[in-house]
Formats: C-alpha cells, sequence, structure tokens
C-alpha cells in the first residue's frame, strides 16, 4: 500500500468520523444505547426463579402440614402472598394472576402419615410461563422426595447420594451467563447499522456521485469507510466489557486480548453484512429495518437465549453459520471458563472466513452498483 493509497483512505475516513461527529442521532446510538440496554437488560434478565407468589389451602392444620409449608418456604423459590380456605378460591387466585402456585393441603394429611399411609398434597401451577412451572414442579417433587426420605430412613445416612459442582458459575448468578452473550449482540448490532448506513446517507445527501467521481479506488472507499465503524465497535466492546467487570462483578478468568482479536473477524464480517446492505436500501430507514431484521435469527438461534443443544437438527446446522453463535461461544468460555486459543482457534479460523466472505459479497455488491 503506497503513500497514495493510504491518504486517500485516511481522507475517506476522516470524512466519515466528520459524519458521525456532526451526527447527534449516530453518536447517541453508539455510545449511550447500548450502554443503556447493557443495564437495562442486566439488571432485568434472572433466570433464577425465586419468590413465586403462592396461596396455601392448609385443610389440615397440623405440626405436620405446617412443617411441610415452612420446607416449601426456606426453599426462596416460593412466598406465600395468600392464604384461602377452599380449593376454588385458590383456582380463583391464579386465574386472576395474584399468585402462580397454589399449594392444597388435604384434611387427612397427617392422618395418613401417621397410619404408615402414602399422604398427599395438591399443588396448582400456572403454565402460562415455562420457568416457573418447570422450577414449581421441580422444587415440588424434590420437597415431598426429601420429607419422604426424612420419615424413612430418619438419621441415617441415604445409600446414594449425589453431590453436583457447579464449574465456572457456582452462584448461578444470571448476569455471568448473560452479559457475555449481551455484549456480542449490541457489538453485532451497532456494526451492522452503522455499517449500513454508511452509503446509504451518501445517497441521501447527494454525495455519493462525487466519491464516484475522485480517484479514490473502491477498496479505499471500502476501507475508509468502515475504519471509523470498526474502531467505534472495537471501544464500545472494551468499554461494556469495562462496565460488566466493574459494575456486574462478572470475573474474566482469560485473557482479554485473546476475547478481542477474535472479536475482530467478527466485527468485520458484520461490516460486510451492513455494507451489503447499504448496497441494496435506498434510505437509511430501509437499511436500519434489513439490519434489524438480521438480529433476530443471531438472537434467537445463537445459544445466547435458547441452548442450541434443544433446538432441532437443521436449525442446529442454520446456527453454525451465523457469526454470533461462534462468537458468543468464544466470549463465554474466554470470560466464564478461561479458554485460550487452544479452545479457540478453530472459533477465530472460522469467523475470519466469515468475515472475508463478507466483505467480498458487500465489495461486489458495491462494484456492480458503481
Amino acid at each position: 500500500m503506497n503513500g497514495d493509497t493510504l491518504l486517500r483512505t485516511f481522507s475517506i475516513g476522516r470524512k466519515e468520523m466528520l459524519h458521525i461527529l456532526r451526527d447527534p442521532q449516530t453518536l447517541f446510538f453508539t455510545l449511550f444505547v447500548p450502554v443503556m440496554e447493557l443495564f437495562m437488560l442486566g439488571y432485568a434478565i434472572d433466570t433464577n426463579v425465586r419468590n413465586v407468589r403462592t396461596v396455601v389451602v392448609d385443610l389440615a392444620g397440623t405440626q405436620e402440614s405446617r412443617q411441610l409449608l415452612q420446607q416449601f418456604e426456606n426453599s426462596h423459590s416460593f412466598k406465600i402472598v395468600h392464604r384461602a380456605f377452599t380449593d376454588r378460591e385458590a383456582s380463583q387466585l391464579i386465574v386472576a394472576g395474584k399468585a402462580r402456585v397454589g399449594i392444597i393441603i388435604p384434611e387427612d394429611f397427617s392422618r395418613q402419615l401417621e397410619a404408615d399411609r402414602s399422604a398427599q398434597f395438591l399443588v396448582l401451577v400456572d403454565g402460562t410461563e415455562s420457568s416457573i412451572a418447570g422450577e414449581a414442579v421441580n422444587v415440588s417433587n424434590a420437597i415431598a422426595l426429601r420429607q419422604s426420605l426424612a420419615r424413612i430412613l430418619g438419621d441415617n445416612a441415604l445409600p446414594i447420594e449425589a453431590r453436583p459442582r457447579l464449574l465456572f458459575n457456582p452462584d448461578m448468578r444470571s448476569a455471568n451467563f448473560f452479559i457475555p452473550g449481551l455484549m456480542v449482540v449490541m457489538c453485532q448490532m451497532m456494526s451492522t447499522v452503522l455499517s449500513a448506513n454508511a452509503i446509504v446517507r451518501e445517497k441521501e445527501l447527494g454525495t455519493l456521485e462525487q466519491l464516484y467521481m475522485t480517484p479514490v479506488r473502491r477498496s479505499e472507499l471500502i476501507l475508509g469507510k468502515m475504519a471509523p465503524y470498526i474502531i467505534l465497535t472495537l471501544f464500545e466492546f472494551c468499554f461494556i466489557a469495562l462496565l460488566m467487570r466493574v459494575i456486574f462483578r462478572v470475573p474474566i478468568h482469560g485473557l482479554f486480548i485473546t476475547l478481542l482479536m477474535i472479536t475482530f473477524p467478527f466485527v468485520l464480517a458484520n461490516l460486510g453484512a451492513g455494507l451489503w446492505i447499504s448496497t441494496k436500501a435506498a434510505t437509511r430507514e430501509a437499511a436500519g429495518q434489513v439490519a434489524m431484521g438480521t438480529f433476530l435469527p443471531s438472537i434467537f438461534l445463537s445459544g445466547y437465549v435458547f441452548p442450541i443443544d434443544s433446538m432441532p437438527l437443521p436449525l442446529q446446522w442454520v446456527s453454525q453459520l451465523i457469526p454470533t453463535t461462534w462468537m458468543i461461544d468464544a466470549s463465554r468460555s474466554v470470560i466464564l471458563r478461561g479458554g485460550g486459543w487452544n479452545e479457540l482457534w478453530l472459533h477465530a479460523v472460522v469467523l475470519w472466513s466469515m468475515a472475508l466472505f463478507a466483505l467480498v459479497v458487500g465489495s461486489l455488491s458495491m462494484q456492480k452498483r458503481l
């Protein structure tokens, strides 16, 4: 790359940076919206089900029934907010949304226990929210099993005992799971939308034809246009990582420079997609809509929200074609599991391949427009 090429590329990059600095909307989107979303989603998303509103119907009113209810409260998964006197009243509270779970203990509960017969109690669960329903059923079964074993074995040790050990996130903090993926999603959103607007803005301002008449080559125009967004996106990624570490107390077990080096081809892949969008769209509104349309597959098929292993096999194959899938796994590997190049070299190869493909397709689309 000779001096004239560097000068022309720098001139295009400087022109694009001036556009960004003079556009308050772009600056706001670049600097403040990702941070605002980080705080909103970081504090709002919590996969740990706690304090589920519960209504209780204790028809037995005995020491055994009170001990059972105490077990439910001590689990911290349930919070007794209503005490009803009939099954119908409990059902009405659940239908009205005032309670999510109803625990109904029959009148003969203690008598059945004293007679060494099976004592049953009913757990009504609102199934409209699957996470709450699943947690309520699992905890209820666990409490019933624990109470049964205590009566059978007394103080004797269990013949078989499992001792699970949670690696990498022993406290099961939702922030530790979601924020490393949230960083990637916001990085994708910012780089794709900003680069999608790069060429479209020139069309709307009527300056694109002037650029075509200059001696600037296509590669220099693309590089100059993309360079400011590469810098802004990487800066924002580092800033969000700092907030993640300081505000949300998410530990980074691996080398951050490793994650940053893998982030670079991921950003290039998104910029290439944004470049392709900018050649197809006529207005910035249309470019923004197309760019936003690419986020849904990235969010739902990348493993950010739903585990990829739980998806149907065809969707698992599709997920491997999405750069966000590889980047989220790399982010969680470095931040949570302390992964390094031995574990992430394949991620880097795949992301660089996707980046080169996206940039070539975007460049060829721009050449056809020219």
